[in-house]
């Protein structure tokens, strides 16, 4: 059923989705020209698809712990890193993407919501080195394997915490003076999604940009995209399917715009 839905959500997408062309926003055109249709590789890129390589070769198991919405693809405690490397690793366009995205916010830190084997968390970090990137992640052995390529990288600007979402993120939102770049990509349930979400509203500014992942997830997921989308603090949202762009710039008529990507 999952996978029904979910094709016929992408069909509907790619359907009503606009490239460049068509978009009057001039932020919004410069956003999507400049950054997300930017495919020229970069050398970052493939330093950072070779950490991806050795993980995909590790045979190593793992005690999994699932504090979120689960996998549609293996709910099993017991994993090959090699297992969770291929299934729930951002794939590279898209761990790219989020490269460029941080490299043009230009942050001072960064929250990224769901650690995984930490190879995201060297893109944004290799995006924004002078930043601080703060990491959180549930499972204890899934961090610990993060961790390990944090240290291969000799990276001291990467803070990572382990434990419940629920009991880290706002207290993390809360140490900084405000929030310049927030990725999303943990829980994927509902009410969980719309707590982040308003965890961080005091804290956000005209730079701000917040990333939510799995938009298109479950119908949970999705209904908590609308109703970001309609918060009165959001000015503009791109909705390239995969993941949800949110801003809050001052003076940008309210509008949500459907990209293909």
């Amino acid at each position: 059923m999952f996978n029904i839905r979910f094709a016929a959500d992408y069909l509907r997408h790619r359907f009503k989705a606009k490239t460049r062309h068509g978009i009057h926003s001039p932020f919004v055109y410069q956003l999507v020209d400049k950054v997300i249709y930017d495919f020229e590789p970069k050398k970052v890129y493939a330093d950072i698809e070779q950490v991806r390589k050795h993980l995909l070769a590790d045979d190593r198991t793992i005690t999994v712990t699932d504090l979120g919405a689960g996998s549609h693809v293996n709910n099993n405690k017991q994993k090959h890193i090699s297992q969770i490397a291929k299934n729930a690793l951002k794939p590279p366009k898209l761990a790219q993407l989020l490269y460029r995205l941080a490299a043009y916010t230009n942050p001072d830190s960064i929250i990224e919501l769901g650690t995984c084997l930490g190879v995201t968390t060297l893109y944004l970090q290799q995006a924004a080195p002078e930043a601080q990137v703060h990491t959180l992640e549930g499972c204890p052995q899934t961090a610990a394997v993060a961790g390990q390529q944090f240290a291969g990288q000799k990276l001291d600007n990467i803070a990572l915490t382990v434990g419940n979402f629920d009991d880290t993120l706002y207290n993390v939102i809360n140490s900084l003076p405000k929030l310049d770049f927030v990725f999303v990509d943990g829980n994927h349930q509902k009410d969980a999604t719309l707590r982040y979400f308003e965890w961080c509203l005091p804290h956000v500014h005209e730079d701000t940009l917040l990333i939510f992942d799995d938009i298109y997830w479950s119908e949970g997921m999705k209904e908590a995209w609308a109703q970001i989308k309609a918060h009165p603090q959001v000015t503009a949202t791109v909705d390239l399917f995969w993941i949800g762009l949110v801003y809050f710039k001052k003076g940008q008529a309210k509008e949500d715009f459907l990209i293909k990507f």
